[in-house]
């Protein structure tokens, strides 16, 4: 069997739950709104590497710390 690198929970406010999926290598999560799909996936192959999609044409890929830079630069401090 293959080594569990990361594992991923789902929660909503039905009181439904799934914790503890493994992955060794990839997980995905799509939510489906009308037509319109939102799907995050994360990668923990070399580097942890994340991609999110807004459909067909707004997608971003990038490293989970570029992530996290690209948010700190949209938070506003007052």
């Amino acid at each position: 069997m293959s080594e569990i690198r990361m594992t991923t929970e789902t929660r909503t406010d039905y009181d439904c739950e799934a914790a503890g999926l493994p992955a060794e290598r990839w997980g995905e999560a799509v939510f489906k709104i009308g037509d319109e799909e939102l799907v995050m996936e994360v990668s923990v192959e070399k580097n942890v590497i994340v991609s999110i999609m807004a459909g067909e044409d707004a997608i971003w890929k990038g490293t989970l710390d570029g992530l996290k830079e690209m948010l700190k630069t949209q938070i506003k401090r007052p």
